[in-house]
């Protein structure tokens, strides 16, 4: 039986935002991810999404598009059938949630109706954190994402809007994927995570991804022909073509909760905090990113 921390059942809507900085200790912690395709959510989120599942939290990751057009030689309907497979059995490694929404790959719009998916994603999961990609990125996609997910970030707790799923009491922590692009800001790595004990996870996760990861983005770097045949071989190639590593970049910001055990992270996965939902003090985010030592 899941324990339901207290929800502000008390404060109007309208201050709950003003007064989140009250948000109690939660007992189980519950996390959604959006990403554009099936698959993004797993670069970025993967090491993370294993850690919180294997201590016992709930995660759910969310493709907002079904990812239809994906590929050199495969399209429609096939395709999309395919990768929501594929998704289905990252998260089974994981041991998440997946889900893939019906949109079309590359077609994505910041409109009214796929913000009501998104506002009821996240209200049907309870979040307690949410992440998304930020709203500048080379993938169109990948952008609208980012802007349904702030459009929705308020609007979760309106109970006048979507009436058909209630509306949260409490605003989530809402968090962005790191990215490399620095226009109009870089990314700022507010919470920097050691996925060293869940790397080999995250790479089976991507692994599951067969026809992204060995066809699809090989093909479109033009190097499909170094991709190995057999499965193990496979996942040795994909290994040495994707690291997790540490940037520079993030280890002052590592060090702000690992100490001097920061200079021995191998892999690691970064988030910055938005400026939408709740603005979390040092002790709530280690109390809702509950991996950091004391």
């Amino acid at each position: 039986m899941r324990f339901t921390p207290v929800r502000f059942t008390q404060i109007p809507v309208i201050l709950a935002m003003t007064l989140a900085s009250t948000i109690p200790s939660v007992a189980e912690i519950r996390v959604i991810a959006f990403g554009a395709h099936p698959d993004d959510c797993d670069i970025k989120a993967g090491g993370l999404a294993a850690k919180y599942a294997a201590a016992g939290h709930k995660v759910k990751f969310v493709s907002v598009t079904n990812g239809d057009a994906g590929h050199q030689s495969e399209g429609g309907g096939i395709l999309a059938a395919r990768r929501r497979a594929e998704a289905e059995e990252s998260g089974r490694r994981l041991g998440i949630d997946y889900e893939v929404l019906d949109n079309h790959d590359g077609e994505l719009t910041p409109g009214l109706d796929v913000r009501v998916q998104v506002i009821r994603k996240i209200r049907e999961w309870d979040a307690d954190i949410v992440i998304s990609p930020r709203p500048n990125d080379y993938h169109p996609d990948h952008r609208y994402t980012g802007v349904l997910v702030q459009d929705a970030a308020y609007m979760v707790t309106v109970p006048n809007l979507v009436t058909d799923t209630p509306a949260l009491r409490k605003n989530p922590l809402f968090l962005y994927f790191s990215d490399r692009f620095t226009q109009p800001q870089a990314f700022r790595p507010d919470v920097v995570v050691s996925i060293d004990d869940v790397i080999e996870k995250k790479y089976r996760a991507l692994d599951a991804h067969v026809s992204q990861f060995y066809e699809w983005l090989p093909w479109h770097a033009g190097i499909l022909d170094q991709v190995p045949q057999s499965p193990s071989a496979r996942l040795a190639w994909l290994k040495s073509r994707r690291s997790f590593a540490v940037p520079d970049a993030w280890r002052e910001a590592a060090r702000k909760r690992y100490g001097g055990a920061a200079d021995a992270i191998e892999n690691a996965e970064a988030f910055e905090i938005t400026e939408y939902g709740v603005q979390p003090g040092e002790e709530q985010i280690r109390r809702l990113v509950p991996f950091f030592p004391e």
